[in-house]
């Protein structure tokens, strides 16, 4: 009788291929995904009717008497303004790099990480986690969102009652666009960030291997110039996006602030989810630029314990011989490190390639070669950087108190106590 068979495992790399396929139509279906002429023309045709054309004709249609006899003063074009200007340049930003480079090359899968079972397992579990963030932080800001609308519709209604339903059906619509292009880029910012600390948080068990110093430092080399192409293809989306949020959270601020009339949920409802939906943007690109930088800093920490270890594992009392669990005493050539620099501001001296006729010498002890290797990763720390700046707690702690300095400032210029 014949054993029956044994159910078949999915294939790794055929599931990542489909989740990548599936990540990319959802991209395309917001239009971020304009590989030619007529896409992109549709895209931004798109863009202009959902996040520009519709919500101005819902402000113009739902202008009321009511409002005016309220003495309620509405906020809905510097709203719309604000909300259409940071998902341009989320839609801008990320279409031009999935244009240049592709899904795969874009998020940094490429075929040669993907050899790896468990990469191609993490790269699944992170896209779902993409999903998710997206999917819970949407949710959240929708209800909010359409809540404020129903409590406008209720408390100013005048007229026909279908056509109050149109025009909320409309402003939810156009709302619900734009704040899926902001957050998908936002959110595609933070997959590429956890995607590349996997590499980052693999480097460990790659130093457990009883390899020769050199493919150590290849494999250094190879992370930190990914994530200089990182830094490049995104500080231009992060730079802009966090300039256009600060200053709408000023603009909010000085609204509030200097108005005379009544601001309550109807007329500043709006202010508070704008924020919190460009809030949170902002913090799901700034932790994942600061993860990567302080994954990138902890490799000097990683790279002294393993050669700690290593030392006191010798065999001989000096420290200098052969070692039991890693770094070769007789060293092996490990190639040339070369790369393909396509980025433009990568082709100077932040990246030197180590050149092929270089080989270790054996006269070298394992000892000084694994010194000289945790002196170099101690030396090229590196991280997330725009034009230079490191983004990293330190960082970001300095912009949030100058942003409280400025706010403060705002504040004493509006905000006056008359003492009698």
């Amino acid at each position: 009788m014949a054993s029956p068979e044994a159910p078949l495992l999915p294939d790794p790399e055929t599931e990542l291929d489909q989740s990548l396929t599936t990540l990319e139509k959802f991209l395309g279906l917001l239009g971020f995904c304009q590989h030619t002429l007529l896409r992109a023309t549709l895209s931004w045709l798109a863009f202009f009717l959902l996040a520009i054309a519709l919500p101005l004709a819902e402000i113009e249609l739902s202008r009321c008497s009511a409002c005016e006899k309220l003495e309620i003063e509405t906020f809905d074009l510097q709203i719309l303004v604000s909300r259409a200007v940071v998902a341009a340049i989320s839609l801008l930003c990320v279409s031009r790099n999935l244009r240049k480079y592709g899904i795969r090359k874009a998020l940094f899968v490429d075929r040669c990480h993907g050899r790896m079972t468990e990469f191609r397992k993490q790269y699944i579990q992170r896209i779902r986690i993409f999903y998710y963030l997206l999917g819970s932080w949407f949710g959240v800001c929708f209800v909010l969102k359409t809540g404020r609308e129903v409590a406008r519709l209720v408390y100013l209604h005048n007229g026909s009652w279908w056509l109050s339903i149109i025009l909320l059906i409309i402003c939810l619509l156009s709302w619900s666009y734009s704040t899926l292009v902001f957050l998908s880029g936002c959110a595609l910012f933070n997959l590429v960030g956890n995607l590349q600390i996997i590499h980052f948080e693999n480097y460990g068990k790659v130093l457990e291997n009883d390899l020769d110093v050199s493919l150590y430092i290849e494999e250094h080399m190879t992370l930190t110039f990914n994530l200089s192409k990182i830094s490049h293809r995104f500080r231009i989306f992060l730079l802009l996006e966090f300039l256009i949020v600060t200053a709408s959270q000023f603009v909010t601020l000085l609204q509030a602030t200097e108005n005379q009339g009544i601001i309550n949920l109807i007329n500043g409802g709006d202010f508070a989810v704008l924020s919190i939906v460009q809030l949170v943007g902002i913090l799901l690109c700034l932790s994942a630029a600061a993860k990567i930088s302080h994954r990138a800093q902890s490799l000097g920490s990683v790279a002294s314990r393993w050669h700690a270890l290593v030392t006191c594992n010798t065999n001989d009392g000096s420290g200098s011989g052969n070692v039991e669990n890693g770094g070769n005493a007789e060293p092996h050539s490990s190639g040339s490190l070369s790369f393909n620099c396509s980025e433009s501001d990568l082709e100077s001296a932040d990246y030197m390639p180590l050149p092929s006729n270089i080989h270790p010498t054996p006269s070298k002890s394992s000892y000084e070669r694994r010194q000289a290797f945790v002196t170099y990763v101690q030396s090229n720390t590196g991280g997330f950087t725009i034009f230079g700046w490191i983004v990293d707690r330190m960082l970001i702690n300095t912009v949030f108190f100058i942003e409280l300095s400025l706010v403060f400032f705002v504040l004493g210029k509006t905000i006056t106590v008359t003492v009698r």
